[in-house]
């Protein structure tokens, strides 16, 4: 009777996992956003496959640009995570929305080593060693032609659609750069923007305009971050003024870029759904911008989608992603590649 009770004991257990198993499974449905630049479509991606394979998660990704996505976000509750949201262009909406309860920030540091600002080619200082700030650029538009009329500096700015490009717009404003004898160049995609950098480089031409690190072309090209040669001028007129649209936007005071925040959001109804181990893959998933930047680069090199770029992350790095999940994520991982 004692070995039949303790089969039936070891029954009801296995039964119980099981359920509990595939309880966790169906709970665990997410909406993932994909943003249009590398290093996001990678997150997003890695992010899938690991869910999936470590977590038993069911998975889509949702394409879309930062502002329309976060509005999605804050006023729909899906997608239900973005792996790398600029907050810094969203700050005062995303206090809001996790003030009223329908956004969490999970992770508040996705990204070691970021930077976000207003960059050059080396080339440009190799030639030009005299331009050592923003400001010393912004007093020499005749160095950056623009390739529709060369008599004015071109500054290449973010792609319409992106949360930066009110950002650069009220900066260009700011600094009266337009009186000054600039142009703004929208170079219309990511891809548009890499473009840019790439040509000039190529043709040993001088470059000057907004782009950030991680990303692959920052590597490859090895982009030059130039220091401002003015202070930061605050959070009100950055979070009220800089961030917003023209008409919000009357008087625009010069300003160094702010400290750029990035973060992994989620919506409060995924928070409250999701599994506690997914939970905290979400909150220990911190990348190394060294590494980013050479998944990015061999993604480009080879021309591999996400989904791809993220598997070969998978293959190539396994002592990173394993400091992010526990055990038997581990080993559900290691056995699906």
């Amino acid at each position: 009777m004692k070995i039949m009770s303790r089969v039936v004991s070891m029954i009801t257990f296995l039964v119980s996992l099981l359920f509990s198993q595939i309880t966790y499974a169906n709970d665990c449905n997410i909406k993932i956003a994909d943003m249009n630049w590398g290093s996001a479509t990678l997150m997003a991606n890695v992010d899938k496959l690991i869910l999936e394979r470590g977590y038993d998660c069911k998975v889509d990704l949702v394409v879309g640009d930062t502002v329309p996505t976060f509005t999605a976000m804050m006023n729909k509750g899906t997608p239900d995570l973005a792996p790398e949201l600029w907050a810094s262009t969203v700050t005062t909406l995303l206090e809001k929305a996790e003030q009223e309860g329908t956004l969490k920030t999970i992770n508040n540091n996705p990204i070691n080593g970021l930077g976000e600002g207003w960059f050059v080619t080396p080339g440009t200082l190799e030639r030009h060693p005299e331009l050592k700030t923003v400001m010393d650029v912004i007093d020499n538009p005749q160095l950056f032609p623009h390739p529709e009329d060369p008599s004015k500096g071109a500054f290449v700015t973010c792609p319409s659609g992106w949360g930066c490009q009110k950002s650069n717009l009220n900066l260009f404003r700011a600094f009266d750069m337009e009186s000054k004898g600039w142009k703004l160049l929208d170079p219309g995609s990511s891809a548009g923007l890499d473009g840019t950098i790439a040509r000039a480089s190529l043709r040993d031409q001088n470059w000057f305009g907004f782009y950030w690190t991680p990303t692959a072309l920052a590597g490859k090209y090895d982009m030059q971050m130039l220091e401002w040669g003015i202070d930061y001028a605050g959070d009100d007129n950055w979070n009220n003024c800089i961030v917003k649209s023209v008409e919000e936007c009357s008087d625009p005071k010069p300003s160094a870029w702010t400290t750029p925040v990035v973060t992994s959001v989620i919506s409060q109804k995924f928070k409250d759904s999701a599994g506690k181990d997914t939970l905290s893959y979400l909150e220990n998933r911190i990348w190394n911008t060294a590494v980013l930047n050479a998944v990015l680069d061999n993604m480009e090199t080879n021309k591999l989608d996400g989904g791809d770029a993220a598997y070969y992350f998978l293959v190539e790095y396994p002592d990173v992603w394993k400091q992010w999940v526990g055990d038997n994520a581990q080993q559900k991982i290691k056995a699906s590649l």
